[in-house]
């Protein structure tokens, strides 16, 4: 089993690797193009992300400054849009839905080390891929941990940490992160607390 096959099936690895690091290197100088953009430069920014990652859905929105291990390993669908801060811990694939909106200053993360302190000291680690289905809007300061699926529909409240799969249709929140709810008729009707969603009720 080669590297880059350890890299992307649960293996320990040394991500310190020469043949890793200098390719990581070429993804880093594409990341630090994207984030020195003006805001007049959509264009620009626009094949800057299709060079970046592994997929790039229509309509895509990354608001700099924008964080990645690598890019390459990521997959956006599409009308993807993420506030400033998105750290992407890619050393493995993350998979990014449909309509997926992400607040400020989330991190998804693939990679882990172990727990035995002399392999830490070597650098070593491991990676499990992240899943985020359509129309799941992650809120501000979320973190999500290495090997998580969260279903469709879904929202994780500001400030989450999740660290286990998140099922479709549901509000979960907190550290770690749990089901508060399901989304159900009055999500419907209300947007937020007793303020109704304008013809709703028709």
């Amino acid at each position: 089993m080669d590297i880059r096959e350890k890299m992307h099936g649960v293996k320990l690895y040394d991500p310190t690797e020469e043949t890793l690091a200098a390719e990581q290197a070429a993804c880093l100088e594409l990341l630090y193009d994207f984030n020195q953009t003006r805001p007049c430069e959509q264009e620009k920014r626009q094949e800057l992300m299709k060079r970046m990652f592994a997929e790039v859905g229509k309509n895509c929105y990354l608001e700099p400054p924008f964080h990645a291990n690598w890019g390459k390993h990521t997959h956006l669908g599409n009308d993807v849009y993420a506030n400033f801060n998105l750290t992407l811990v890619d050393d493995t694939a993350i998979y990014i839905g449909n309509n997926v909106m992400f607040g400020p200053n989330v991190v998804v993360d693939t990679a882990s080390h172990p727990i035995r302190p002399d392999l830490r000291l070597t650098q070593t680690q491991y990676n499990i891929p992240v899943h985020i289905g359509d129309n799941v809007w992650i809120g501000a300061n979320v973190v999500i941990l290495p090997g998580v699926t969260i279903g469709e529909n879904s929202v994780i409240g500001a400030g989450s940490v999740v660290t286990k799969d998140i099922p479709a249709n549901v509000v979960a929140v907190g550290n770690p992160c749990r089901i508060l709810r399901e989304i159900g008729e009055r999500d419907m009707k209300y947007y937020y607390k007793d303020m109704e969603i304008e013809g709703s009720g028709k």
